[in-house]
């Protein structure tokens, strides 16, 4: 059997700008990065202002084990699919990040015969967005100690900077350090990374919904508070300019081709888990204007990215979705049921009725393995029809478009169907109020506990007048819980808030419950040692 990488090197890729001339984007709109993959120029809005847009189709699944339960590669296959039947369709997705390409799971970029392409360019350094939001990110670090440094005008506390610098790599030793050691180099303080998908810029770059709105968030951010409790934002550093200067290709969504050769804009990427998961807003508005149905997806479980989805991203880009596809497999349901899958269905159902909660049609997604029995994908099946939901075996992976059609032909009937979506809570009855709806509707908890450190998070931003913020919950992807052990649908819990961060620039409250790295670890076999490239320059082990 081929490897995803040999796959992907044996394909011949269109030119960029066929495939830009297939979705009617005029080349002068183009501005190349090679011959497989462009940016497309802010400009095209002056065209596209006026269009109707297209349907909105969001992937998402239960809650995966470590190795994932294939989202991405149901999201291009679907996407082929909906080519493959003679629909105008585009795929938008997130930029990997350097961190868990090297880490834990090697590239992604889908896989078998549901990739994007050029697989390795966009595992890889890409077109440079990541880059350009770490610089944008380390440039304010360096600006808070630097204005403390000569003279600190702004009375800025040393003990109180929350702004932290970041790097698209996974390193542990970097979460917590000691800066400007010796004389001369500033003053001596303890500082940390975070992975760059992580940083508030990431989140504002994926929220933001065009040049100006993206510098006006970045001037928002508080990156301190002074010696009075008062909150030093980054226009009072004057950085938003720079910053945004910076940024100002980065924002410009990138367009690539699936393996079958359809398009798809492949746009920021931050982290599902920490931040709210999904590609840009830019690149989901213009792809709605490009084609007649947009699918894209949200990280990891329902419970995270779905709801950061629909909750944030929907609010700000006044989005409205029309169908959702739920991506579960045999594997994560037997994981969930300890080695039963007839225990681990009330994972997958809990996820049903968190996606009905939103007032939202769907459809279940079985992405079939070699392993997965006939027996065992019709329990699903039944299961699934039980709940009023039908459930659909997707062979994406192995058959690309064709493995996909009946899922298709679901989902284009789905995305015709009224449907009654809403929110799940109101940000202005205040942030407890929403967390506690969140934690109690979503995860399936008896309510919410509030650390000390929380409670005088909520107190210090009270005083500053903040309200009205979103939610962005962080907490792990491996349980409905806040606790990665509890498997299943867990009963009987209550979330433990640690901690509160603000992102006024990207307009929301992170809600940290258990415990949350902002900064991943690699693992003790890390995905790198088994990256290699040969004498011909070809890429070997990416994926």
């Amino acid at each position: 059997m081929k490897s995803d990488i040999e796959i992907a090197q044996a394909v011949k890729l269109k030119p960029i700008k066929d495939v830009a001339r297939s979705i009617t984007i005029k080349e002068k709109y183009l501005e190349y990065y090679g011959d497989n993959k462009a940016k497309v120029n802010l400009d095209i809005w002056k065209e596209l202002d006026q269009k109707k847009d297209g349907k909105l189709v969001l992937v998402t699944a239960m809650t995966p084990t470590p190795a994932g339960e294939g989202k991405t590669t149901t999201t291009v296959g679907l996407g082929q699919a909906l080519w493959d039947l003679g629909k105008k369709s585009m795929i938008c997705l997130r930029e990997p990040s350097l961190g868990p390409i090297f880490g834990i799971k090697g590239g992604a970029a889908g896989g078998g015969y549901a990739q994007v392409l050029p697989m390795e360019d966009i595992n890889l350094h890409f077109t440079g967005d990541l880059h350009a939001v770490g610089a944008a990110n380390n440039l304010l670090a360096s600006l808070i100690d630097n204005h403390i440094h000569h003279g600190n005008s702004l009375q800025i506390d040393p003990r109180k900077i929350t702004w932290r610098r970041c790097v698209d790599m996974s390193d542990r030793s970097l979460r917590s350090i000691v800066i400007a050691l010796e004389t001369g180099n500033g003053l001596t303080r303890q500082d940390g990374y975070d992975i760059t998908v992580a940083s508030e810029v990431m989140a504002i770059l994926c929220l933001a919904k065009d040049i100006q709105d993206l510098k006006k968030r970045l001037e928002k951010m508080i990156v301190a508070s002074n010696f009075k409790g008062e909150a030093i934002t980054a226009k009072d550093l004057k950085a938003a300019g720079a910053m945004t200067v910076l940024l100002k290709d980065a924002i410009k969504p990138n367009l690539v081709q699936t393996l079958e050769g359809s398009p798809a804009f492949i746009h920021g990427g931050p982290f599902a888990n920490i931040a709210h998961g999904c590609n840009s807003l830019i690149a989901t508005k213009t792809a709605l204007k490009l084609a007649d149905i947009v699918v894209t997806e949200a990280g990891f479980g329902a419970d995270l990215g779905a709801e950061k989805f629909l909750d944030i991203k929907c609010r700000i880009g006044k989005l409205k979705p029309n169908a959702v596809v739920l991506v579960g497999t045999i594997r994560a349901l037997k994981h969930h049921g300890k080695g039963k899958l007839k225990d681990g269905l009330a994972n997958l159902g809990k996820h049903i009725e968190n996606i009905h909660e939103f007032g939202l049609p769907m459809v279940v997604a079985i992405n079939k393995f070699d392993s997965d029995s006939a027996q065992e994908i019709n329990l699903v099946k039944k299961y699934c029809e039980e709940r009023g939901v039908k459930a659909i075996m997707s062979e994406a992976w192995a058959k690309g478009a064709k493995g996909a059609h009946e899922l298709a032909r679901e989902v284009l009937r789905l995305s015709k169907q009224k449907n009654h979506f809403k929110y799940l809570y109101n940000p202005n009855k205040g942030l407890k109020n929403s967390v506690e709806e969140i934690a109690t509707k979503v995860y399936g908890a008896d309510g919410v506990i509030w650390s000390a450190e929380a409670r005088r998070a909520i107190r210090r931003f009270e005083k500053w007048h903040i309200s009205g913020q979103f939610i962005c919950m962080a907490k792990t992807q491996a349980s409905l819980s806040d606790n990665p052990k509890l498997l299943g649908r867990p009963e009987n819990f209550k979330v433990k808030v640690k901690e509160i961060r603000l992102s006024a620039g990207a307009g929301f409250f992170v809600v940290i419950a258990g415990s949350i790295m902002t900064m991943p670890g690699l693992p003790k076999e890390p995905a790198s040692n088994n990256i290699d490239i040969d004498d011909q320059g070809t890429v070997l082990g990416l994926f």
